[in-house]
């Protein structure tokens, strides 16, 4: 179940991390993506990465 929790954890917070700067329009990639330069995005990108932070935080407890 940890190694569960962690894999979660570390894909919940890359993907906030990567909706954040699509939001505030550092990463634009792709071109193509309905996020870029969105700042609606950052919010839901800061939430996601802390939920996987949580994750991970929870994963480590378990230990």
């Amino acid at each position: 179940m940890t190694i569960v929790l962690r894999i979660f954890g570390v894909a919940a917070l890359l993907m906030g991390l990567l909706w954040m700067g699509q939001g505030a329009g550092i990463i634009m990639w792709p071109a193509s993506s309905f996020m870029l330069a969105q700042r609606q995005w950052i919010l839901w990108g800061g939430l996601l990465a802390l939920a996987g932070a949580g994750l991970l935080v929870l994963a480590q407890r378990r230990r």
